[in-house]
């Protein structure tokens, strides 16, 4: 594995744990009740959208970076498959 490999692999576990803790962060301080107010301000708010974008952003440049695309969607087992399978025997000129 090369340095760099290396470094993007703990670089990638330092976001995974930040996102994983602001995000418990964010539901042990979010009211149970939608009549509550939050004890967050907007400010605060607004910060933590800030804190989300940018460490999808950078997790994005790291797949980019390694050759991964991140635009694959989980698929469940009673979805309609949507790809078409092509022959290559029928590309080829008779």
């Amino acid at each position: 594995m090369s340095d760099q490999s290396k470094h993007f692999t703990v670089e990638k576990r330092i976001l995974v744990a930040m996102r994983k803790t602001l995000s418990s962060v964010v539901k042990d301080v979010t009211p149970s009740s939608s009549a509550l107010k939050s004890p967050l301000t907007d400010a605060t708010i607004e910060d933590i959208k800030m804190c989300f974008g940018m460490i999808a952003a950078r997790e994005q440049e790291i797949a980019k970076e390694a050759g991964f695309e991140l635009n694959d969607r989980p698929q469940y087992t009673d979805q309609e498959i949507k790809s078409n399978v092509v022959s290559l025997d029928s590309l080829t000129k008779k």
